[in-house]
């Protein structure tokens, strides 16, 4: 094992994040590493029973094995993990669901913490896929794994070449496109979220939404910012928008 191998997203690390991937996403373990000096612990009791449940593979090894992943808090257990399927755009479009459709569209986040909170907001609020290019923007690994808490494996993830002509795409087909940024006319919540095909476009962390997806864009939407700050960080930022487009839905739905 090396830990460049880890940095590309075959592994998943940490008791907890082990846990959640046997009880939401056992499909994609392959086989789990412990350490022997944790044999005892109850979570890795958890994780022996959920894996023999499971028919999947483990193996204690000594912790020396482990210095490769001294960087991360592993807890002395990691679970070799089949990459993620990506779902292919034109796919999705052709099997949505009945129903309006919400997506959130990534522009540049480059930060994984960031991009797997947002997988998990997303997955939460229940929405239908989320759409990342191909460059420019972070990709799935480890870190993305583990802070996206199992969600990851409930949500369709989109990865595209061109975001531009991904959107064009959307557009086609009668989705309302829906860009953040500070300098927005609107307020999130002024906007009517119900009753259409919707993406929210989050930008990356130093350079938003390109000017040219805002340019497409139908609304460009702000968050009113009390004090001297111009942003909130772009997991946060999704989260108020995705909750207000969900609060909408539920409001309208009752």
């Amino acid at each position: 094992m090396k830990k460049n191998n880890l940095q590309k997203g075959n592994y998943i690390y940490g008791r907890n994040s082990v846990i959640e991937a046997l009880m939401q996403g056992a499909r994609r373990i392959n086989k789990i590493l412990i350490s022997k000096n944790v044999q005892n612990d109850n979570k890795i009791n958890e994780i022996i029973e959920l894996a023999k449940n499971n028919g999947i593979i483990f193996q204690f090894i000594p912790k020396e094995r482990f210095a490769d992943f001294n960087d991360f808090n592993h807890q002395g257990v990691i679970a070799s993990v089949s990459p993620v399927e990506y779902t292919d755009f034109y796919e999705f479009l052709n099997t949505k669901k009945d129903g309006y459709s919400k997506l959130v569209i990534l522009d540049g986040v480059e930060d994984t913490h960031n991009l797997g909170a947002i997988i998990r907001t997303a997955a939460c609020a229940g929405f239908d896929a989320i759409i990342i290019p191909s460059r420019r923007n972070a990709q799935v690994n480890a870190t993305v794994e583990k802070t996206s808490a199992g969600a990851i494996n409930h949500i369709p993830l989109i990865q595209v070449n061109s975001l531009s002509s991904t959107i064009d795409k959307l557009k086609d087909n009668n989705y309302w496109i829906i860009a953040a940024d500070a300098h927005g006319k609107d307020n999130y919540f002024d906007i009517d979220y119900t009753g259409m095909n919707f993406a929210i476009i989050m930008g990356g962390e130093e350079t938003g939404v390109s000017k040219n997806n805002l340019s497409k864009s139908d609304f460009v939407v702000k968050i009113p910012m009390l004090r001297n700050f111009n942003s909130l960080n772009v997991s946060n930022a999704a989260s108020v928008i995705i909750y207000e487009a969900l609060r909408q839905d539920i409001k309208h739905s009752v």
